[in-house]
């Protein structure tokens, strides 16, 4: 392999110094003219590339923000990362994305390489909101700002949706449509969303005067398409007496594969069980039977906590840590029709 091509080699094919050859890059107006044209040229024959790392690393800081999700297969998490993109290219930054997976030692080893690499700031769903480890980082140096979670205390920003009124929402919704025995599916309930949108459906049937018996937790051990279609094999293998007509999904993908298990069992949706989904990712609404779902702002989100990321790392001593959270939006499609004028089937 060839070698690569350093500052020196430039400076002695343009006559001049290391020094001068330092400033054509960083500072070139100190050059006059017609050196920096002869180093220009050096540069271009020699097919110099700078070593940015080398130069970030020598400042003390990079280019860089990164963010850590939960789930990288997960669309709602991309639709954010592009709205994070979006902002920190308009202030001259790059985006590392990492996915977690949601594993708790997985996203430390990130957190500690990120720190190693002197980005600029991290944006993170984590898994476990009130680690340590976000106090190790900020003591460090490293400004971190939490993405669809909400801080508990007060030592970072934070930007989230109201997961309990989303949960709300759409058990209302099913309820107002007929349905007295619903199915939650979701999990693990370590994860903050799964617990928040759990709680809100409870509260839902609370203020409907429905006992808590009328939801039947379904819990998954992921948020994926086949966690979805696994629950809705165990949902139509319960007793017919008990057997929720309606599903509420913690998110999008559980209510798709939710969808493929019934149409796979020979039932239909929503006249055998209407479902609800969460997130509103764009595959809900192309599905074979549109999807009903709590919409997140997505591009608000991402937007919002990139705002928040680069002024953190400004480092003004008056800065001020906020919470920013936004209402989410039920978004009623061909999922839940069938409570529309008629009941659902007992």
């Amino acid at each position: 392999m060839k070698p690569a091509v350093g500052i020196r080699e430039v400076a002695r094919r343009a006559g001049v110094s290391n020094a001068t050859v330092s400033n054509v890059l960083n500072r070139p107006e100190v050059v006059a003219p017609a050196t920096r044209l002869r180093v220009l040229a050096a540069i271009s024959e020699l097919g110099f590339v700078r070593n940015e790392s080398a130069r970030q690393l020598r400042a003390g800081r990079s280019r860089v923000i990164a963010f850590v999700v939960l789930d990288a297969a997960n669309p709602f998490f991309t639709d954010v990362a592009r709205s994070v993109e979006d902002t920190a290219r308009a202030a001259g930054l790059a985006v590392y994305l990492c996915n977690s997976a949601t594993d708790a030692g997985r996203e430390r080893e990130y957190l500690e390489l990120l720190h190693e690499q002197r980005v600029e700031g991290i944006l993170i769903t984590p898994v476990d909101a009130d680690a340590e480890r976000f106090a190790e980082l900020l003591s460090r140096g490293t400004p971190v700002v939490l993405v669809d979670r909400e801080t508990q205390d007060g030592t970072r920003c934070s930007v989230a949706v109201d997961d309990v009124l989303g949960g709300e929402l759409a058990m209302t919704h099913l309820i107002e449509t007929g349905h007295t025995r619903i199915a939650m599916v979701g999990g693990p309930l370590s994860i903050q969303q799964v617990r928040d949108r759990h709680q809100g459906a409870l509260r839902a049937l609370a203020q409907a005067g429905l006992p808590p018996e009328s939801l039947t937790l379904l819990e998954t051990k992921g948020l994926r398409v086949a966690e979805g279609r696994s629950a809705g094999e165990r949902l139509v293998g319960l007793p017919s007496a008990r057997r929720p007509t309606a599903a509420f999904c913690a998110n999008d993908l559980l209510a798709l594969g939710l969808l493929q298990s019934m149409t796979q069992q020979g039932l239909h949706v929503p006249e055998d069980l209407a479902v609800v989904g969460y997130d509103d990712i764009e595959f809900a609404a192309a599905a074979a039977v549109p999807l009903t779902s709590v919409r997140q702002p997505r591009e608000q989100l991402g937007r919002t906590a990139a705002q928040l990321l680069l002024e953190e790392a400004e480092g003004d001593p008056d800065h001020v840590h906020r919470h920013v959270k936004f209402q989410p939006e039920l978004v009623v499609r061909a999922s839940t029709a069938v409570g529309r004028g008629r009941r659902p089937r007992s």
